[in-house]
């Protein structure tokens, strides 16, 4: 009994080391499989291009609008007290951020009615959150497309896998359906990948984006407060 079980055992780790030996002959890179995807895996690879390059491109604008003199708002009210409104007007200029240049544009209206004012700043801060969010629609688009473009060449796959097998007749074969099954399942894989990569990435820098826009609306609060002070 011992004996029968012990050359079991013995059998079974050959069958598994020839198993792997055969698998390690026939593993493919992942550039073989990619080549096995065909034209689809092309347009995904474009795709994962873009999205990468949106995604840094962004993320460094974002990251340079996000940055803020925590002295700025105390500079800019000892200059409004103060009533050096051309020194006021050079600091914002002199700053590179959403928030230095809404208040450009508020001081350049002073003197006009408050609401006027408040307006013009908002419409100074839309076109900045305008900027931020350039190329976001895009990346978007390939984090919702791209898993589709997947699944086409799914079916183009199956499609090709179903066309070869009626042509074979009785005389199927597992290499013959290969190539379509090939493309079947690397194009799903591609596409789910580069989509779910561009998904988080536009989650992400939508997030980093409401933090900036956050910073602006509470930055345009507090000057329009200013201007609400009563003079002394």
């Amino acid at each position: 009994m011992f004996l029968t079980t012990f050359l079991q055992i013995i059998t079974n780790e050959n069958t598994v080391v020839e198993a792997t030996e055969q698998a390690g002959q026939t593993t493919l890179s992942a550039l073989d499989l990619a080549i096995k995807g065909g034209w689809v895996m092309i347009i995904l690879a474009l795709l994962f291009v873009i999205a990468v390059y949106i995604f840094f491109e962004r993320y460094r604008t974002l990251s340079k609008a996000s940055k803020e003199d925590t002295n700025f708002m105390n500079r800019i009210k000892d200059y409004i007290h103060e009533g050096k409104v051309e020194s006021a007007a050079a600091l914002c200029q002199s700053t590179d951020n959403p928030v230095a240049r809404m208040i450009e544009k508020g001081i350049s209206r002073l003197g006009r009615p408050l609401n006027d004012i408040n307006t013009t700043i908002e419409n100074v801060g839309n076109l900045e959150i305008a900027k931020m969010e350039k190329g976001l629609p895009t990346l978007a688009t390939i984090s919702g497309g791209a898993p589709m473009i997947g699944f086409l060449g799914t079916v183009i796959g199956m499609i090709r896998a179903f066309y070869d097998m009626s042509n074979a007749g009785n005389n199927i074969d597992v290499q013959l359906l290969a190539n379509g099954i090939y493309t079947a399942m690397v194009t799903t894989v591609g596409g789910l990948i580069v989509g779910i990569l561009a998904y988080f990435a536009y989650n992400y820098l939508v997030a980093r984006v409401e933090k900036v826009v956050y910073k602006m609306e509470a930055r345009t609060t507090e000057f329009m407060d200013l201007l609400n002070e009563p003079v002394n």
